[in-house]
């Protein structure tokens, strides 16, 4: 019996003096499970490495990181009216990026258009004016710049033709004036067509989910690798508490090779000129346009040629006489466009998005269906004028 408890003894002063002697942390793990189980533990559980993050943790870390600081704020000041005409200064918000080290910015149109004076606050708090180097307010984008007279941080600009539904992507901005927010999503849909905030159509836009709100608007959308893929622009939103549209996760970008190519011609020529054909149409096809005595294939009906235009100049024609067609009037006898560049027209979106690829002084084709004939015209188009 003796020998018995001084065995006992014996193993239990081991056992107390191995306990003791571990580190803390070893005997933090000893201790969590049986603690657990009491429901007594508490204490922080820390991240303190960068092991303790998953691969897709550490891509957003990093793209942030290096993101954030091409990111700028914009703020823009115009000049309203009261009901007594009496003339107050006005401030709007929104984001944009830096795109070289000379500190050219890529915005939207809507963020600095009408603008008395811009402001750009970049991501160490420096403020600096901007100057409106050129817009596209047919694509809702603006070049602006910046002299900060050191070389600053730009973001690479990648490829958009080639983007799939289902990829990740991130977004930069100063949503409700909070700077340097990130989020993150998928490409939900590639294509979609919206109205612009001036009434223009924007087309072949870039769908998200990441979330987007007011103040997103002219910051980067990214990929995985860092690059910019688009230009945050517009979303679908419901009210918020602060009297906003908020985002419910239906958020549009413009494809950044848009961008470029204005870029490229702003790089050429030292301006912006966006194209202008000169006419409104309307889609009709099948049982409408059999109606109409036209082709079922259909096409755009042009609905007014602007005098002096380059459709004017072209010899294009517009309707001789109105219909009513579903309490909608209608104008008919003008020429309908069958094809673009040798492209058949399926949507009503398709001269926008052959304009959308081509500037002032280019030509584009045209084929219209015009007195039982189908015949090619061959237009210069126009350039928009230069609103700085």
């Amino acid at each position: 019996m003796r020998s018995r408890t001084l065995l006992l003894t014996v193993i239990l002063l081991a056992g107390f003096y191995y306990v003791i002697s571990q580190p803390a942390s070893s005997l933090s793990r000893l201790l969590r499970p049986f603690a657990s189980a009491a429901g007594s533990w508490s204490g922080p559980v820390t991240a303190n490495s960068a092991s303790n993050y998953t691969a897709d943790e550490e891509n957003n870390i990093e793209i942030y990181k290096t993101a954030r600081l091409a990111t700028v704020n914009i703020t823009s000041t115009v000049l309203r009216e009261t009901w007594f005409f009496q003339v107050y200064p006005s401030q709007g918000t929104g984001s944009g990026f830096i795109i070289n080290e000379q500190g050219e910015i890529i915005t939207n149109n809507h963020v600095v258009s009408g603008s008395r004076e811009l402001m750009v606050t970049l991501s160490d708090h420096k403020k600096y004016k901007a100057v409106i180097k050129g817009i596209d307010a047919a694509n809702d984008l603006a070049l602006i710049k910046i002299d900060a007279n050191r070389k600053l941080p730009y973001l690479h600009l990648g490829d958009s033709d080639n983007l799939q539904v289902g990829q990740k992507v991130l977004a930069i901005g100063n949503p409700f004036a909070l700077e340097g927010t990130l989020t993150t999503g998928v490409v939900s849909s590639l294509g979609r067509s919206l109205q612009g905030e001036n009434g223009n159509p924007l087309e072949d836009m870039i769908q998200t989910d990441a979330a987007i709100n007011p103040g997103n608007s002219g910051g980067p959308l990214l990929d995985s690798h860092g690059n910019v893929i688009g230009i945050n622009t517009a979303i679908y939103g419901s009210q918020t508490n602060m009297g906003e549209a908020g985002s419910i996760g239906i958020g549009f970008a413009m494809p950044v090779n848009r961008a470029k190519a204005t870029l490229d011609e702003y790089r050429r020529t030292g301006r912006i000129s966006p194209p202008v054909l000169g006419v409104q149409v309307v889609l009709v096809q099948g049982d409408l346009a059999e109606d109409l005595k036209l082709p079922a294939e259909g096409g755009l009906l042009i609905q007014r040629v602007e005098p002096d235009s380059a459709a004017d100049q072209a010899g294009l024609r517009g309707p001789t006489q109105r219909v009513i067609v579903g309490n909608y009037p209608l104008g008919i006898g003008g020429d309908l466009i069958v094809a673009i560049d040798g492209e058949p027209v399926a949507k009503a979106e398709a001269l926008q998005r052959a304009l959308n690829r081509k500037h002032g002084g280019d030509l584009i084709e045209l084929t219209i269906y015009r007195g039982n004939r189908t015949m090619r015209v061959k237009v210069t188009l126009g350039s928009a004028p230069q609103r700085l």
